[in-house]
């Protein structure tokens, strides 16, 4: 590997900074992509062809560019110089609304995750409620462990990017819904001595690809075209209490967010959505036809 202080940086990343392990990874595939390009000798203007030559989308260059600045700001901050930090800057993307489920889809899943085993249904429908009730990210929802329960207080203790937490609360219905799978359907699942609160088919704590075969599998006996994706529970939820009167601030906090600006997007959803319920709906719409009146 050619690049500088390679060893050092990802051990910051992951001891110091408290990145993840997928976080390290993808850094590390985007560092591995900019070593390739400059064993070709290329001029840095370059780069850009080459992110396109590997069929690389303009988020995915951003993102590569984003790594790329994080690792060459390091170096600076060690003492060694780096104008790539100064020319490589990344495209302008428009920003894609989210897509969150709807209630609809959701009933329709959760009708759809029904199985012939009584116990793995109760844990599908879990997963579910948590899901669209947290609105946490997967990688929390299969970290969550019995001890993050607090059935007095109502509350979940979620563990998010960077090893932050936060405590989630729990609307009655999941509460009840979580006491009685803990004590009536989890024991008929677990085969270790695993303290995940979700159990996969084999006994053991979920991973993230068993949520997302569960999802595709479930989103396929409803009849959706599309699998329905974990995120877009996240969405649903920050989405829906949005539209239901809570406030940014709250909503940040719920999901984790460390920046506002990042809760804000969901301000675009809704006004996306009544825009359209007015041009639908609206008598001076363009839906409707001026001659009318």
């Amino acid at each position: 590997m050619a690049l500088k202080l390679w060893a050092e940086f990802f051990e910051d990343l992951q001891h110091v900074r408290g990145r993840s392990q997928n976080t390290v990874m993808a850094y590390r595939r985007d560092l591995e992509l900019y070593d390739e390009f400059q064993a070709t000798g290329r001029e840095l203007p370059r780069f850009f062809d080459f992110m396109k030559s590997k069929k690389l989308s303009t988020r995915s260059q951003a993102r590569v560019i984003s790594s790329l600045r994080t690792y060459f700001r390091f170096c600076e901050m060690h003492g060694h110089k780096s104008p790539e930090l100064r020319e490589l800057r990344p495209p302008r993307i428009k920003p894609n609304l989210p897509k969150p489920i709807t209630l609809g889809e959701f009933h329709k899943l959760f009708d759809a995750c029904r199985v012939e085993d009584v116990h793995r249904s109760a844990r599908n429908q879990l997963t579910l409620l948590l899901l669209f009730g947290l609105g946490c990210r997967v990688s929390e929802l299969c970290g969550l462990d019995l001890d993050d329960f607090n059935a007095t207080d109502a509350w979940l203790k979620v563990l998010g990017k960077g090893g932050k937490e936060r405590l989630v609360p729990l609307s009655e219905n999941l509460l009840q819904e979580l006491k009685v799978y803990i004590k009536e359907v989890r024991p008929h699942l677990v085969k270790d001595d695993t303290r995940a609160i979700l159990i996969n088919d084999r006994g053991h704590r979920p991973s993230r690809v068993d949520v997302w075969r569960w999802l595709a599998a479930w989103s396929a006996r409803a009849g959706f075209e599309e699998p329905i994706g974990p995120h877009q529970f996240r969405h649903g939820c920050a989405t829906a209490l949005l539209e239901n009167g809570a406030d940014l601030r709250t909503i940040q906090v719920l999901l984790g967010h460390s920046s506002l600006q990042t809760t804000q997007i969901y301000t675009s959803v809704t006004s996306h959505k009544l825009r359209e319920e007015v041009d639908k709906n609206h008598p001076l719409s363009g839906a409707k036809n001026l001659d009318d009146f």
